[in-house]
């Protein structure tokens, strides 16, 4: 009989150490699905850039950005309530002590701020969530593999050259009408 006390007592010490914190993973798979959002996956390929004209730095750069993940919470007359349940979820998620603020716009009810996950020179992901009372928000995850500062900053001479894949922005363009 004691042998099952002792697996009894080892099967509950590993599900209470399982995680249950909700994290922005879990807030996108939960609410792909969802009807009043827009679940979006980009690629690296969305630049549609001549690998032959960059510098080393820049494709360092590229090869440091593996996607983003896009979730927007389209606001309508019918879902106000939600609305403000899904922006404290996403805000909460965010001030978990991972999510490390870099900056922060406006308001807490509206406005816009800029985290990241991982340490300033390996960076794992960069999250913007900005959010609008009148429209709804966005959570947008730029995922990769030891990002920094000086990559971003050179991701984004790279977006400003590069020739964009409009048709991967499609249902985003269609949630901003």
């Amino acid at each position: 009989m004691k042998p099952i006390y002792g697996i009894a007592l080892f099967f509950s010490l590993f599900l209470f150490s399982c995680n249950q914190e909700p994290t922005l993973q879990k807030y996108f798979v939960e609410n792909t699905e969802n009807k009043n959002f827009l679940a979006l996956d980009i690629s690296p390929g969305i630049l549609n850039v001549d690998q032959t004209k960059l510098s080393s730095e820049q494709k360092i750069a590229l090869q440091s950005f593996d996607k983003m993940n896009v979730l927007a919470f389209k606001l309508n007359d019918k879902n106000k309530a939600q609305f403000e349940v899904e922006r404290a979820k996403v805000s909460l998620i965010l001030k978990d002590k991972k999510y490390q603020q870099l900056m922060k716009f406006g308001s807490g009810k509206e406005g816009a701020s800029v985290s990241y996950v991982g340490s300033d020179e390996h960076i794992e992901e960069f999250v913007f969530f900005a959010n609008k009372k009148e429209t709804g928000f966005a959570v947008i995850r730029v995922l990769g593999k030891d990002m920094n500062p000086t990559n971003i900053m050179t991701m984004m001479q790279v977006i400003q050259k590069s020739n964009i894949d409009l048709e991967q922005l499609k249902p985003l363009q269609q949630l901003m009408k």
